[in-house]
């Protein structure tokens, strides 16, 4: 994944940022009311229109992510039942070589106790 996935988030809230310090410089300059709250209407408009393309642009990059996230446990979810299958696989063959050796002493011991007897 890329080293990137924060800086989406910083450059909006710098944004934000930016255009809510320049909604308080309005307020402080030394206008008429009636054309401070003029502008402040105009920002606040434009203040919601970027507010709502941030959150397209949010959602498409988690619809990315969540994507992205989706193939990687497809591909770890192939890699552990590939896993799981050796596991199985090796248990099996551990199993088999211990009944063999079992079988194996459990005759020398009939044996033994055959030619004891």
């Amino acid at each position: 994944m890329s080293n990137d996935n924060g800086s989406g988030w910083f450059v909006a809230g710098f944004i934000v940022g930016g255009l809510v310090g320049f909604a308080a410089g309005l307020l402080m300059a030394p206008e008429a009311g009636e054309e401070t709250r003029a502008r402040l209407s105009e920002k606040g408009i434009e203040l919601k229109g970027r507010a709502e393309e941030l959150a397209l642009e949010a959602r498409k990059t988690a619809e990315e992510l969540r994507e992205k996230g989706q193939v990687i446990l497809e591909e770890k979810k192939g890699r552990i039942e590939e896993a799981v299958a050796e596991g199985k696989e090796a248990a099996s063959k551990k199993k088999e070589e211990l009944v063999a050796k079992l079988e194996e002493a459990k005759g020398k011991a009939t044996a033994e106790a055959e030619a004891e007897a």
